[in-house]
């Protein structure tokens, strides 16, 4: 889902003389940067500056000093323990066995076993440091479904044997608007769930593993008679596309909506925008997905916008566009479908400019803008919503052994839609 970039100023901290760099950093399942989103980051002329843009950040900085849990430690090194993950030890992504700590069950964490991971398109990147700022050994995944085994003293939404989902964040400040408003995806100090560096100091690891321990706010329980292997998915995937339906006010019955691009985001963007009761078009650049898009997944309409006279035919059409194509790509030929006042979402994430002539979008009121996966509030409010509708993935269930080859089917786009690692049946140890 499970992928996006966002505009993230970090402010010098007292002391310092800043130098100010730019990141491209990725936060989509695709991994490319637009350049609608470059993130600048200022960061100290130390030579081990602290990561501001986990996930791809370098984790240079030294362990701060230990906090107690009042002052924004979560969690507890006095007691560690082991677990075994796949783990990336260089940019050629190849993963193998890696045993590693996992930090003591602090107030408010929760130990959970991992049952089982999906694998999003973000990971692949990550894996293979695609954009330079890699960290290793890295243990990849974020969409982790798992059991709670053990609950901190202070945790009061789980308790032992909840079957639990955690997605790309594991941290955040807690105290800027974003995290005050329930946006805690867009705080400046966010702390994702691998590649970056936890607040005791220790790198975070991702969920192709046997366990994790997490802040319980980070947690979501996932419901009842919900199958663990279609519930991953949903966790980056899934509210990457609910959050911008929801937030933009298009979470209503009776709209004309269009989906670019048919991968593991767009395919639940016409599942879920169907639920909503909207009217769902697939926009494509070739005909080769049209029976999948109308007879498997559910799509009202299929739109090649290399036709001419079809994409004319459906000019003024649509309410709102999901755009989750990867690479650059016009974008006039879709504000030209958009009504008045219409939408385009981006959510593939480009490291080229895009562009359009501005009467594209002054002529008829319409919005360029974009968003990143979802909070935590509204991922339970989308697992909710799947469960109500029978909403779930299309997924292909795999071993940990066979991950390797899943990356590289990945990067062919040969998976429809989502692979998914079922940890607790694997050998994690070889």
């Amino acid at each position: 889902m499970w992928l996006l970039c966002i505009l993230s100023y970090l402010y010098q901290r007292a002391g310092g003389s800043p130098t100010t760099k730019m990141v491209m950093c990725q936060a989509s399942e695709l991994g490319f940067v637009s350049p609608l989103f470059i993130c600048f980051i200022c960061v100290s002329d130390s030579p081990k500056p602290k990561p501001t843009f986990p996930i791809h950040s370098h984790c240079l900085c030294p362990s701060p000093p230990r906090k107690t849990h009042s002052e924004g430690k979560m969690g507890s090194l006095e007691v560690e323990r082991t677990t075994t993950g796949w783990a990336a030890r260089d940019s050629s992504g190849i993963l193998s066995p890696y045993t590693y700590n996992l930090r003591n069950t602090g107030p408010e964490d929760v130990y959970v076993k991992v049952l089982c991971c999906g694998v999003c398109h973000s990971d692949l990147h990550q894996v293979k440091n695609d954009l330079g700022m890699s960290n290793y050994p890295m243990v990849p995944g974020h969409e982790v479904v798992g059991e709670v085994v053990e609950v901190g003293s202070d945790v009061t939404k789980f308790r032992a044997g909840d079957v639990v989902g955690v997605g790309l964040l594991v941290g955040c400040c807690r105290n800027c608007n974003p995290c005050k408003t329930d946006n805690e995806q867009y705080c400046n100090k966010k702390i994702w769930s691998y590649n970056d560096t936890y607040t005791d100091g220790q790198t975070t690891q991702g969920g192709f593993a046997g366990a994790l321990v997490a802040d319980q706010k980070f947690v979501v329980k996932i419901p009842e008679g919900m199958v663990p292997e279609q519930a991953a998915p949903l966790l980056c995937a899934g509210v990457t596309v609910y959050s911008p339906l929801k937030h933009f006010g298009l979470n209503v019955s009776g709209l004309r909506g269009g989906i670019l691009g048919l991968g593991g985001v767009g395919h639940m963007g016409v599942k879920i925008a169907k639920a909503m009761g909207h009217h769902v078009t697939v926009i494509s650049s070739s005909d080769r997905k049209r029976e999948e898009a109308l007879d498997h997944i559910g799509a009202d309409e299929f739109l090649v916008s290399s036709d001419g006279t079809k994409m004319q035919e459906a000019a003024d059409s649509f309410d709102y566009i999901i755009d989750t194509v990867p690479v650059a790509h016009p974008l006039e030929p879709y504000l030209s479908l958009l009504k008045l006042d219409g939408k385009l979402i981006l959510m593939g994430v480009i490291n080229t400019p895009l562009q359009f002539v501005s009467p594209m979008v002054m002529l008829g009121r319409k919005t360029i803008t974009g968003s990143f996966v979802g909070s935590m509030k509204e991922t339970e409010e989308m697992l909710e919503f799947c469960k109500e509708k029978g909403l779930t993935s299309m997924i292909e269930v795999v071993k940990m052994d066979y991950i390797n080859t899943a990356f590289e089917r990945l990067e062919k786009n040969d998976v429809r839609y989502r692979f998914v690692v079922d940890v607790a049946g694997s050998n994690l140890i070889e």
